[in-house]
């Protein structure tokens, strides 16, 4: 693997900074250690204080604790957001167009694009949902598609995240942070401000509602619960959108139509911001011992009469194997070449595929075609002896459960360590939202970091962090954030 593109100081490594990166640069170098440590204990602090918490499954203690946050910010200038932004918007288009295929005509299918197989086998088709369109013609209302670096000019789409994608609530917290500790980057830089997220959400809500809904949609979410790992999110969400936070308790299913209880009776509901995966959605339909959906919910959305969001099973689109064939995917309902690439991907339900990868494991990540948080996955460089065996083992006994990839030289960005600022590893999950207005993107995301010296792995369950991300204006009289959260010009 080659050496890593460093995003303010470029492959040299010179501490000045590359072209239109000087300034923060000179920010890191002018800012004492000991106030930059003060700074993220301080913001360390108030998410604890906040209760921004997520949870570590498997581990009996210290189950609960805050994602890791650092204080020395990452930035994208104007054209790079640009540019990103026109590949997120056609991407969604096409994961839209793809679940509207394949739960409709199966265009796809038929003209031997992507293989039957990979879609009607698929676990997470829901073949009973054949023919059924949700309000609006919308399947992907959230989508968290994530990004990684290799140079100047080198992004790639590593996952698409159709189901129930999380993290944006850390892109808030993140930016309220920074605006709080570090006001004087925000009169530096004309950044672009992410508060308006929240209402975006909200209106993407309300405008998928059934035709026929009341003229003010009632839009709920519904959350497993508060031992979820993303429960202060699910919370968090609803409070800023001002809308009710529901668990299944608190909805009820009566001659397909949903109700919520309230103290002062039922009330209707129109749009359910689902967080729970269809598995566990509606006890009727999917695992008969779930407490933790709707009885009847699934008949509800077939009769019409709510919106579920995201639909139910737009998670094929989240499947690995599906996301190899997102270049097609794209050309085959844009007419366009795919302007955000994937990474190579590695099949290794064939056969060919499968040789080379046994033959290369060391250099390659593994990963399984439904898996997610960093789990069930193999970095190859980094990986025992054990385990690639182990994983050996696996790919010969059920090879169409994996896909491979190379080992990435994930750009880095200055990060604080215990050692002073030194370089690490990220990704990035910028919010995609999709309504019946069109597709809507937030100037920002989650960029995650790998605290670990020379690790690839991002994910918060494996000892990932996160930084806030800085969207740069490209006009000299901006609207940006002040200090103070509110919005400010400057010039």
């Amino acid at each position: 693997m080659r050496d890593a593109f460093d995003e303010v100081w470029g492959s040299s490594g010179d501490r000045t900074g590359r072209p239109g990166f000087t300034e923060l640069a000179g920010w890191i170098a002018n800012t004492p250690l000991q106030e930059l440590d003060r700074r993220q204990k301080a913001a360390e602090a108030a998410f604890r204080q906040l209760g921004i918490t997520f949870a570590v499954y498997g581990e009996e203690e210290s189950a609960e604790r805050i994602i890791p946050f650092d204080i020395v910010p990452r930035i994208f200038t104007h054209k790079e957001w640009e540019r990103l932004k026109e590949g997120l918007v056609q991407r969604v288009e096409a994961i839209n167009a793809f679940l509207t295929d394949v739960y409709g005509r199966q265009r796809i299918i038929h003209d031997g694009i992507v293989p039957a197989e990979l879609v009607l086998a698929n676990p997470q088709f829901r073949g009973f949902l054949h023919g059924q369109k949700p309000p609006h013609g919308v399947f992907a209302h959230i989508c968290g598609i994530d990004l990684v670096r290799t140079g100047p000019d080198d992004f790639f789409v590593l996952e698409d995240n159709a189901r129930t994608p999380s993290g944006v609530s850390y892109m808030l917290e993140n930016r309220e942070a920074m605006l709080r500790l570090c006001p004087e980057l925000f009169r530096r830089f004309p950044v672009c401000p992410v508060d308006r997220y929240p209402d975006q959400l909200r209106d993407t809500l309300r405008s998928v509602a059934p035709r026929g809904s009341a003229s003010e949609p009632v839009c709920v979410l519904l959350t497993p619960g508060h031992y979820n790992s993303a429960f202060y999110e699910h919370s968090f969400l609803a409070d800023s959108m001002g809308i009710e936070l529901v668990e299944a308790a608190d909805l009820e299913v009566d001659d397909d139509v949903v109700w919520m209880r309230t103290i002062d009776g039922r009330v209707r509901v129109d749009v359910i911001y689902r967080r729970i995966d269809d598995d566990y959605i509606d006890p009727l339909l999917f695992r008969p011992d779930s407490l933790l959906g709707v009885p009847g919910l699934i008949a509800a959305y077939r009769a019409g009469n709510v919106a579920l969001v995201n639909a139910p099973g737009t998670g094929i689109a989240d499947d690995k194997a599906i996301y190899s064939y997102m270049p097609e995917i794209v050309k085959y309902y844009s007419g366009e070449d795919v302007k955000l690439p994937n990474v190579e991907t590695y099949r290794c339900r064939e056969p060919e595929a499968l040789q080379y990868v046994l033959d290369n494991l060391e250099q390659l990540v593994v990963k399984l075609v439904d898996g997610s948080g960093g789990y069930g996955m193999l970095v190859g460089p980094t990986a025992s002896s054990k385990q690639i065996e182990d994983f050996r083992a696996a790919l010969i006994a059920e090879p169409q459960r994996y896909i491979a990839q190379p080992t990435l030289a994930l750009s880095t960005v200055p990060t604080l360590t215990d050692k002073g600022v030194a370089p690490r590893h990220v990704d990035f999950r910028p919010f995609v939202l999709t309504g019946a207005e069109g597709v809507h993107i937030v100037p920002g995301g989650l960029t995650r970091v790998a605290l670990i010296e020379g690790s690839l792995v991002v994910n918060s369950s494996q000892g990932g962090g996160t930084k806030d991300s800085l969207i740069l204006s490209d006009v000299t009289q901006y609207q940006s954030q002040g200090p103070d959260g509110q919005t400010q010009r400057q010039g």
